[in-house]
């Protein structure tokens, strides 16, 4: 048998914690010397405390410890709780890096303000075009709701058209929608293509002509679009406008190298204010 200082030794943990499992019952010593009060445990329980110590790391809570090793939890088991763990922690970690990727994007735009220049705003129009899309409902118009599904959604839509043999006759665009049950947003991808095209994975619809658009051409990576599309913002109030929906997104060039080769034009529409 071993004190109770050995048996931490050997297993890596305090005494004070050891002394803490034996109070809630988590780990008892195997023997208590009844005249001295002296702790002794057992090789033996090595094992159970090895799970006891992954358990907590993995974030379980003592109690829900205790409940998993006295149903005597094995290797497999713990190894799974394992994996789900890690991925749990990856999800956890990716979006705070999200959430740091969104704050930086946010300060370049409040240092950007009263410096950028609003004068490559055009007016145009554009007409009608037939485009193959896919859609999702998100919760919000905010970056962390539309970042994480619009590329995937675009990649999806690439495959489809490809695995139909449907070539895109012009750049992707982006546009967005109010849900119709008020629920959040619906995001539109979508693909130029010709007036035959047809197809069972993807929706042919006639995106609708817009008479009077303000857009503005963003260059570099669309974590960085805010302040582009607050220039624009600007120029809309600034020159007897206001704004009548969403914004579209055209990517005139976009794709796995360098952002900042991206070129993407916001197409904003507008009518006269007077």
């Amino acid at each position: 048998m071993f004190t109770i200082g050995d048996f931490a030794r050997h297993g890596r943990v305090s005494v004070r914690m050891l002394r803490h499992y034996d109070a809630i019952g988590l780990l008892r010593p195997a023997r208590v010397d009844p005249y001295s009060g002296y702790r002794f445990y057992e090789a033996g329980q090595l094992a159970r405390l090895n799970r006891v110590i992954a358990l907590k790391d993995l974030g379980f809570t003592l109690q829900q410890v205790q409940a998993i090793v006295d149903d005597e939890v094995g290797t497999e088991e713990l190894r799974g709780m394992l994996r789900l763990r890690r991925a749990e922690l990856e999800a956890a970690a990716a979006a705070a890096e999200a959430r740091l990727a969104r704050v930086e994007a946010r300060l370049r735009t409040i240092e950007s303000e009263g410096r950028m220049s609003t004068h490559d705003v055009v007016i145009k129009s554009v007409p009608a075009v037939r485009v193959a899309r896919l859609s999702t409902q998100v919760a919000s118009f905010g970056p962390e709701d539309i970042s994480p599904v619009a590329g995937p959604l675009f990649d999806e839509l690439c495959r489809r058209l490809a695995a139909t043999g449907v070539a895109p006759t012009g750049p992707g665009v982006q546009y967005y929608e109010d849900a119709p049950d008020g629920g959040g947003i619906v995001v539109h991808v979508a693909f130029p293509v010709g007036a035959d095209t047809h197809g069972e994975d993807f929706e042919v619809v006639e995106l609708p002509a817009a008479p009077t658009l303000a857009t503005i051409v963003h260059h570099g990576s669309m974590d960085d679009i805010v302040p582009t599309a607050q220039a624009l913002a600007h120029w809309i109030d600034a020159n007897g406008y206001r704004s009548t929906g969403y914004a579209r997104e055209v990517y005139l060039a976009y794709g796995e190298g360098d952002p900042a080769g991206w070129v993407t034009e916001i197409q904003e529409p507008v009518t006269r204010t007077g």
